[in-house]
């Protein structure tokens, strides 16, 4: 028995009410389509993720058919954090 996982066509990873990210995917048993399902991840996991996945990506040029990674548009403001260290 061999088992296969891949994106669910036309479904979208998406944000939960819960603040976390779904990943939908598909799974498969056989070559045969089983069943469909979530890889639920928090925004934590989301970004190690993020971040291994550049990595893993980081020697090979971007397709032109790529789409634009975290423009500025998408990314959410984030105050400087002091620690108080005294340094400045």
């Amino acid at each position: 028995m061999s088992w296969g996982i891949e994106r669910t066509p036309g479904s979208r990873v998406h944000r939960t009410d819960d603040g976390h990210v779904a990943v939908p995917l598909r799974l498969s048993r056989n070559g045969e389509h089983a069943t469909d399902a979530e890889l639920v991840l928090s925004m934590v996991e989301t970004e190690h993720l993020h971040a291994s996945l550049c990595r893993a990506l980081e020697d090979h040029p971007a397709l032109p058919s790529a789409p634009d990674c975290r423009g500025e548009s998408m990314i959410e403001p984030v105050a400087p954090h002091r620690t108080g260290t005294g340094v400045r």
